[in-house]
């Protein structure tokens, strides 16, 4: 039982730590490229993960890790943040809250298909139940619709389903924070010849927020996010845990009530009172 109350505990700082990813993002590609942007937070990220390695004295993964990190980096290294840097072009971060809520259902999906879950039929209803109105609350908002900025999100939800998945998995064994770092180093060298070819054409125009937003993106959401929610999937169960993300964009917009004085409407406090159910029945019958 502690175990499983450490692996919620530890999701729930990850999903936190998340729920300022997009907002940071959509202010980070005012300024600079979506490739920039993501290759540069994985620079930076794999830089910071590579010392961690390094100073802590972690053993190499093994031949056999190697094709689960790959789709790791494939997942959340490069297609999640890429593709969602390229939606936000399209469409707004509160918009992009509609396929935030689908996140927490493709991670159950991968965690049966690659994590070798088997959640009880209950879990798949309180899942979808949860995940549609998280959808319904985001539509509810009036935000505008793009196709192109929907179906790369689309696309970005299923990058990232699969790469939790798998990261999680292979967490039991090599560990949480050693997985994302091991994934940002392999996809480094990519990453290192994209950002070098998409440089900014001029720096001084690059407002202080695009650089707060990929400092954001850089430390917190390619690296200090995955330590603590690799952490949860793999203690606290893939799809059990995994949703916990029903509440990041609940997070994000009580973020943006403390910090930039938004108002939180009853309908909001509503959903997340009702959300906050669903995750408790979707944890009562995971395993």
């Amino acid at each position: 039982m502690k175990t499983s109350m450490d692996g919620w505990g530890s999701g729930l700082i990850g999903v936190i730590i998340f729920s300022g990813s997009l907002p940071a993002t959509r202010v980070a590609v005012a300024d600079f490229s979506p490739l920039f942007l993501t290759s540069a937070r994985a620079v930076i990220a794999a830089l910071l993960g590579a010392a961690l390695l390094v100073v802590l004295r972690q053993h190499k993964p093994s031949r056999d890790d190697l094709f689960s990190l790959a789709i790791v980096a494939l997942g959340v290294v490069v297609g999640f943040p890429l593709l969602t840097a390229l939606a936000l072009q399209y469409i707004t971060s509160a918009h992009s809250i509609v396929f935030v809520g689908l996140l927490p259902l493709a991670t159950a999906v991968f965690a049966v298909l690659r994590g070798g879950e088997r959640p009880k039929p209950l879990f798949w209803l309180f899942s979808v139940i949860g995940s549609a109105m998280v959808v319904g609350f985001a539509l509810n908002s009036g935000a505008e619709i793009s196709l192109v900025g929907d179906l790369l999100m689309v696309a970005a939800i299923i990058a990232c389903g699969l790469g939790y998945a798998e990261g999680a998995k292979l967490s039991r064994t090599l560990g949480g924070w050693q997985v994302i770092s091991w994934a940002l180093i392999l996809a480094l060298p990519l990453m290192v010849v994209i950002a070098l070819l998409t440089l900014p054409e001029s720096w001084g125009g690059i407002a202080g927020g695009a650089w707060l937003g990929l400092a954001y993106v850089s430390v917190f959401s390619m690296l200090v996010g995955f330590v603590f929610w690799y952490r949860g999937l793999a203690i606290g169960g893939i799809a059990a845990v995994g949703q916990l993300q029903l509440l990041q964009p609940f997070f994000g917009l009580l973020l943006a009530a403390g910090l930039l004085h938004e108002r939180v409407s009853p309908l909001m406090l509503l959903t997340t009172l009702a959300i906050v159910a669903c995750v408790a029945g979707a944890r009562k019958f995971a395993r």
